[in-house]
């Protein structure tokens, strides 16, 4: 991504959140970008059972943004954490779809790589990281939506360092920590 365009990006952010139309125009196919280059990169790590692609996730998240009428857009980082949550949101709301369609099995050892299936065969672990990542947001936000924009949102450690505004070392401290309590609330290790 270009210097500037993180810059410009706010900018219109800002623009487009006190009601300029143009600005969200002049946005949007920015934003598209950047969320396709996301989720391709989420989507790319998956096997080739994953029945979710990744023009779909990236549709149906931005439709879900456009349709944000009374968020006052603050930056870039902001507009980005909100597309991960949405784009965990869908991830999971699909999971648990094909999970009801195919009821059957318990949760078993969960990867926390960036490289989660999104398939029938691993429905269930999306649905079970939802839930413990709901518990971790109670007592440790940040750590929370650290593993929500990199393993949901597939930001690399500098770019989730970038937009949470603290080191690269602090979310790497983080990311590690928030996967292994995440490891022990899923599959109940000692």
């Amino acid at each position: 991504m270009a210097p500037q365009l993180p810059q410009q990006m706010t900018e219109l952010l800002i623009a487009w959140s006190n009601g300029d139309q143009g600005a969200c125009d002049e946005l949007m196919p920015l934003v598209y970008e950047e969320l396709r280059r996301l989720a391709h990169r989420y989507m790319n790590r998956e096997g080739p059972g994953h029945t979710l692609q990744t023009s779909a996730l990236v549709n149906e998240a931005f439709i879900k943004l456009i349709d944000q009428k009374n968020v006052h857009w603050q930056n870039r980082a902001h507009f980005f954490g909100l597309a991960a949550q949405m784009m965990r949101r869908i991830l999971v709301d699909y999971a648990r779809s094909r999970q009801y369609a195919k009821r059957g099995g318990s949760a078993q050892q969960v990867s926390f790589d960036e490289a989660l299936f999104v398939s029938e065969e691993r429905a269930h672990e999306v649905v079970a990281l939802d839930d413990a990542l709901k518990d971790l947001a109670q007592f440790d936000q940040r750590k929370s939506q650290i593993v929500e924009l990199r393993f949901f949102g597939g930001l690399s450690i500098e770019e989730t360092a970038e937009l949470l505004k603290v080191s690269p070392g602090t979310v790497m401290r983080d990311w590690t920590l928030a996967k292994a309590w995440l490891r022990k609330q899923i599959v109940g290790v000692g």
